[in-house]
């Protein structure tokens, strides 16, 4: 893979990267309308790849925040095209490492001093390379850590990069600007939350303590001295990344134990600490030699109000479904039904949501839930994929739900794959309604 040597900073420089993107992309349409016009078998899903292609380069150069709605949205297979979702989700630990003089410079000027003065050894490779920074392996007293670097530039340009990207995010997700305004904000929020590594190694420190009595989970101790707010330093946690285990031929109660120990893990955090992990792809958890799965990267951590929290599992209950009243009030509270809904609005978001709330929330309805179950997540995503389309063709906006709903759905969607590709049953309910008094 291609190292770079420098990212543009400037707001100039990386206007004109996404620019001169823009110039790319035109180029595909005229090859797709060329293709389409002269060749009757040409299916079309090659202006997706080319054109997912060419923006995931671009946002893999400018880093940052770009690069990490690029990540968000590809956990999201509903809301674009396959080729999309499937580029971008290399944006999660497969993106493009910054050189060996870069890095050291950084250290440099964020330690003081070069890495030698530090570590025993530095590996000059990363070993992983994400939206926001890059994981090296050193040695440090004898100990092996993960010195995590974040890349230049990143936390100075949020703002200005969330404006570049927002035109674009809107044309994939099809929605106004004027609509998103409060869900971006979220989004910035987070953002520069997630670079401030001191805030990161703070917010695992309290997940650590809160969730010590966790069967299966195990996390990280950090070298506080050699920790700022633009590098980490860690202990290095062994293991293989949890997506080994999807194809893998391995014991089926292998697959139930990792799957309950992550159950009981995210469990843990929502309805105990109301603070979770809200970024649970495959590369923030490694498996050990003990099946213990071993939890990383706590950047992304989202704080779940209260309220939000009563509103969000008061479907635990299954007998709201079918009380039409109440269930009409717990759509309003969650900002998806709204004051000024005519009654052709109501009636169509509760019979929708009705639907796809009921499977969202199945597996809190039961005792054992087994997610290796294909026709519960073809179920889920036609019925998200639908209601879509039928707010698309009846004119309503997609622009519905607190702003919560970004990175506890995130979450939840995130959990749920993570269970189903690893084909784990694990137990799972049901919840008590009186657990969210």
């Amino acid at each position: 893979m291609k190292k770079l040597q420098k990212i543009p900073v400037s707001k100039v420089a990386r206007a004109g990267k996404l620019a001169a993107t823009g110039v790319k992309i035109g180029g595909n349409y005229i090859k797709h309308y060329s293709k389409k016009a002269f060749d009757k078998d040409y299916d079309g899903k090659g202006l997706d790849r080319d054109n997912a292609e060419d923006v995931y380069n671009c946002l893999s150069e400018l880093k940052g925040s770009a690069l990490k709605v690029a990540q968000m949205l590809s956990m999201d297979r509903n809301v674009m095209p396959e080729a999309y979702t499937d580029k971008f989700a290399m944006a999660q630990y497969q993106a493009p490492p910054i050189s060996a003089p870069l890095v050291r410079k950084l250290i440099k000027k964020h330690l003081g001093d070069k890495p030698e003065k530090f570590f025993e050894e530095f590996s000059q490779d990363a070993v992983r390379a994400a939206s926001i920074g890059q994981v090296h392996k050193a040695v440090y007293k004898g100990r092996e850590v993960a010195v995590k670097i974040q890349y230049p530039g990143v936390a100075d340009s949020i703002s200005s990069d969330l404006k570049l990207v927002r035109p674009f995010a809107l044309r994939l997700l099809n929605m106004k600007d004027a609509e998103v305004k409060v869900y971006f904000k979220e989004i910035e929020k987070k953002m520069i939350e997630e670079t401030d590594y001191v805030n990161e190694m703070k917010q695992g420190v309290a997940v650590a303590e809160s969730c010590h009595e966790v069967k299966g989970v195990r996390f990280p101790e950090y070298i506080k001295k050699l920790c700022n707010e633009r590098i980490l330093c860690m202990e290095w946690l062994h293991g293989k990344q949890i997506d080994e285990y999807f194809s893998n031929e391995i014991d089926q109660q292998l697959r139930n134990d990792i799957g309950q120990a992550l159950w009981d893990f995210y469990y843990h955090q929502m309805h105990v600490m109301k603070f979770i992990h809200a970024d649970p792809h495959p590369g923030n958890f490694l498996v050990d030699k003990d099946n213990v799965v071993n939890v990383i990267d706590f950047g992304c951590m989202k704080e779940v109000p209260i309220d939000f929290y009563r509103n969000y599992f008061a479907t635990a209950d299954k007998s709201l479904f079918e009380r039409e009243n109440k269930f009409r009030k717990n759509l309003l509270d969650l900002e998806i039904l709204r004051p000024d809904d005519d009654e052709e609005a109501r009636d169509f978001f509760s019979k929708s949501f009705n639907k796809l709330m009921r499977l969202a929330m199945a597996p809190f309805h039961v005792e054992y839930f087994d997610f290796s179950n294909k026709k519960f997540f073809n179920d889920l995503y036609e019925t998200g994929e639908q209601i879509s389309r039928d707010q698309k063709e009846l004119g309503y906006s997609h622009s519905r739900g607190s702003k919560h709903f970004i990175y506890t759905n995130r979450t939840y969607y995130g959990l749920y794959n993570i269970l189903h590709l690893l084909g784990a049953k694990v137990k799972t309910g049901p919840l008590n309604p009186r657990e969210l008094e």
